[in-house]
């Protein structure tokens, strides 16, 4: 948070517009500029960008949603919350995202697709190009769930901006924010993209009239003050993360029990999140430590979604062993921008260190 945001942040403070202003509308046409879409409409949070967007596109009642069997529990809630059940698509062992051929499978097990979501899991993008052939076989929409893959690209083309439907979120920890939670729905389609408008804005269009039942989930000014200048800084900060990725793959090379991320040449991968694979006996140990040198890690995710209890009474039996394997042993390395050469240079002493056999 430069000085610049700052000042920005008193100017709409003083200006009294303090929701549904200019303001917004400016971080709505640049973030759409720069994720290649027709329009962006903000909202509250990443979470509600999911919400509305499979609430724009009919997800209802009875329907069924695919979806990955690793990503976060937002991914999967607002599935829940509209009445329709997620069936879960297990992932690539290498990307960790969405497996394709799994995904046509599931489909055809399934008795009342829906809608096809996507996760762009750690900044990696999902491998699109068979998804969407797949989702455009059985006339299935996709949503891409990319809260954690701000202007990732895919063989040329960026996140959200591939389906019919990108959503992102804005929350603190996010490779960009608003200064607090907020998100943003992308598409290049105008009936989604009015529905979303009106759905984030109790249900109203433009004459004022309430012609769908909607609630409050506005993005408001000050936020979007602040997100315009993350938005500005995000090209550097992304190539930061690379780096610090890079400089992660070159020392990890030759540890031969740690998987480091892997990485497609038709994909530019933002590093939200540096995962590593560790033995899943030993990850209690190796994280303890690190924590000894210093070294904070963490876990993304501790379980797969359906084995969250509000997730499994209402699913039945899932069969994803490679989402449930990966659950058991990824430990998150530290990953941001600034990370230094040294600084790497300690965490990766820190695992050598580590008696992987004793």
């Amino acid at each position: 948070m430069d000085q610049e945001t700052v000042d920005d942040v008193a100017d709409v403070l003083e200006s009294g517009r303090y929701v549904k202003g200019p303001v917004l509308e400016q971080f709505e046409s640049e973030f759409a500029a720069a994720s290649e879409v027709d329009h962006a409409v903000g909202v509250s949070n990443g979470t509600a960008a999911l919400l509305l967007a499979m609430k724009a596109i009919g997800v209802g009642s009875g329907d069924e949603v695919l979806a990955p069997a690793h990503t976060y529990f937002a991914t999967v809630s607002p599935v829940l919350e509209l009445g329709a059940t997620p069936r879960f698509v297990d992932i690539d062992p290498d990307r960790y995202t969405m497996d394709p051929a799994l995904l046509r499978e599931a489909i055809q097990a399934a008795e009342d697709p829906a809608t096809i979501v996507v996760t762009h899991m750690h900044g990696q993008p999902a491998d699109m190009d068979p998804i969407t052939d797949v989702a455009a076989e059985y006339d299935l929409p996709v949503v891409e769930d990319a809260a954690q893959a701000h202007l990732a690209e895919y063989d040329g083309e960026m996140v959200g901006s591939i389906g019919d439907v990108g959503c992102f979120s804005f929350y603190p920890t996010k490779n960009m924010t608003v200064g607090g939670d907020g998100g943003m729905i992308t598409t290049d389609d105008p009936a989604i993209a009015d529905e979303a408008r009106a759905l984030r804005n109790h249900g109203r269009n433009e004459k004022g009239e309430h012609v769908v039942l909607g609630l409050n989930y506005r993005l408001d000014e000050i936020k979007a003050a602040v997100g315009r200048h993350q938005l500005d800084a995000l090209p550097d900060w992304s190539a930061g993360r690379q780096r610090a990725a890079s400089a992660y793959d070159e020392r990890l090379m030759d540890v031969d029990w740690v998987v480091t991320p892997t990485t497609y040449g038709n994909a530019e991968h933002v590093y939200h999140h540096y995962p590593v694979q560790v033995p899943a006996d030993k990850r209690s140990a190796f994280r303890a430590h690190l924590d000894d040198y210093g070294v904070d890690t963490g876990i993304h995710y501790e379980r797969a979604v359906h084995e969250q209890p509000a997730v499994r009474d209402r699913v039945g039996l899932v069969d994803v062993p490679v989402a449930e394997e990966y659950c058991r042993r990824t430990v998150s390395l530290p990953m941001h921008p600034r990370l230094s050469t040294e600084e790497i240079d300690h965490v990766v002493d820190a695992i050598e260190s580590f008696e992987v056999d004793a």
